[in-house]
């Protein structure tokens, strides 16, 4: 057979692997000090891949169970990089659960408010309300969405209403006299819970209870008598 012969690279490669024609000579590889820098082979750059085919398999097992729980930050932003959210003032027991650290305690306090109308305009709302570390607001952060149904309430300071005095709730909590009779007597039957329990207890409204988000605490200690205030001395004329 001529050594120009006619045959396509596939054909020969078969002739050549079945021994029915001799194999071409490979041309000898250089030493490696003989490459030029610009011909050595670079390193490859890192794709991601890795990070892509995590977030490929958390949506799979997403797809398969909508109610799957994340496990850490990183599960978090994964969820949020496929378009999974949160929407706060909407959100279900089961979004809630979904999040790394969300207890069921937290979720019924949660729903509670939601029931209720209230609702939350932010991180800082969220952390406050379930005393939050901040490492795990921000874990949870990506997924949350703070959809406002109505017009949004301003904020201010912190007091205990299970502590304070009868002439602070006016003045720093600016409540009505009829509310603040209503809540000292529901306080001496027992504590308030939270917020919610609040709520339910007093029948507040919603916007007056999301403007104590932040505001108010509620200390579970026994609750000392309220004495009354010494009298005056006469002014001394």
């Amino acid at each position: 057979m001529a050594k120009g012969h006619w045959l396509d690279p596939l054909a020969r490669s078969l002739l050549e692997a079945t021994g029915q024609i001799p194999r071409a000579p490979q041309p000898a590889k250089p030493e490696p000090s003989q490459v030029e820098p610009s011909e050595a082979e670079a390193p490859p750059a890192p794709d991601g891949s890795d990070e892509s085919v995590e977030r490929e398999l958390l949506a799979l097992k997403l797809a398969q169970n909508p109610g799957l729980r994340l496990t850490s930050a990183q599960q978090v932003l994964q969820a949020a990089a496929l378009g999974w959210r949160l929407d706060v003032n909407r959100a279900t027991a089961a979004d809630w659960l979904r999040l790394p650290g969300c207890t069921p305690t937290q979720v019924d306090l949660l729903l509670r408010l939601q029931s209720g109308g209230v609702q939350l305009s932010g991180p800082e709302d969220l952390q406050k309300l379930l005393g939050l570390e901040a490492g795990l607001i921000r874990s949870w952060t990506p997924l949350l969405e703070f959809r406002w149904y109505g017009d949004a309430p301003t904020a201010a300071a912190t007091l205990d209403l299970n502590r304070c005095r009868a002439e602070q709730l006016g003045a720093q909590l600016a409540l009505e006299e009829s509310r603040c009779r209503r809540l000292l007597q529901e306080r001496s039957r027992a504590p308030f819970r939270d917020l919610a329990d609040l709520q339910q207890r007093l029948q507040l409204p919603a916007e007056l209870v999301e403007g104590l988000i932040g505001r108010v605490s509620f200390g579970q200690g026994p609750i000392g008598p309220e004495l009354p205030r010494p009298p005056r001395p006469p002014a001394s004329r």
